[in-house]
């Protein structure tokens, strides 16, 4: 896709404290979902700078099977994808979820902000963009949005273990257990899924650490999944809680 100039800057020029005083629901989980890796990593790192929970998916496919298993505020998507655009991306979401969707495209045309809006899309942002204007927009399309509350379980059980999802804090009873900074967005993401796969191309993706099809990325991730597990498995050689999914990644199982 066409490298959007102020996608480019997000993050860098324009700062966190520009930022940060637009209006926003708190811990909005925010997709991004755009074939080109540095477009994503830079996105992500601008909404999380903004205090957004951010997920990133390379295409429609990988989208779609993160929205298997994760509950999303607003997605943000690329038009100009290979394969399936996001154009019939968000024709096909809209039929079965009211999820906002934010376009990003260089085609600005009048006719391609239609195409996009009659997709079924709730904005079109056409690009370059002002990183400001983008976080703007999704501020405003979330305020449109009615709050619904999601009862989601305070803590999780791992055997004598116990995980507090809303703070990432693993306790061994009134003993706080020391995690790394990797292992910390690690076992969130899994939590966030528990009980269903994650591959590991997405979980480089999630913890920002380069393509998913990146072989040193695949083995960084079975080294931070290893010493987890020594922190989270009575016997890390036979794991009960943090489980491999042969030919597809990991998986937190929870009592």
């Amino acid at each position: 896709m066409t490298d959007p100039d102020a996608a480019g800057t997000a993050g860098e020029g324009q700062g966190p404290a520009r930022a940060a005083d637009a209006p926003r629901p708190p811990e909005a989980h925010v997709m991004v979902v755009d074939d080109d890796e540095r477009i994503r990593s830079l996105l992500r790192r601008f909404l999380v700078r903004s205090g957004y929970l951010v997920t990133t998916a390379r295409d429609a496919a990988q989208a779609r099977r993160l929205l298997a298993g994760l509950e999303f505020d607003l997605l943000v998507v690329d038009v100009m994808m290979p394969g399936e655009d996001g154009f019939s991306l968000t024709r096909d979401l809209r039929r079965r979820m009211q999820t906002p969707i934010l376009l990003l495209t260089a085609k600005g045309e009048t006719e391609d902000r239609i195409s996009g809006l009659e997709s079924g899309a709730d904005d079109y942002l056409p690009k370059p963009f002002e990183p400001r204007e983008l976080l703007l927009r999704i501020g405003a399309i979330l305020r449109r949005v009615p709050v619904v509350e999601v009862a989601q379980p305070k803590y999780l059980t791992l055997g004598a273990l116990r995980y507090d999802t809303d703070k990432g804090e693993l306790w061994n009873g009134d003993a706080p257990l020391r995690l790394t900074g990797t292992e910390t967005a690690l076992l969130r993401r899994l939590a966030a899924s528990r009980g269903q796969p994650v591959s590991r191309a997405d979980l480089i993706d999630d913890l920002g650490r380069g393509g998913g099809e990146d072989e040193n990325g695949e083995r960084a991730i079975d080294v931070q999944i290893t010493r987890l597990r020594r922190k989270i498995e009575p016997d890390p050689r036979e794991p009960r809680f943090l489980q491999t999914v042969r030919g597809t990644g990991y998986m937190l199982v929870v009592d």
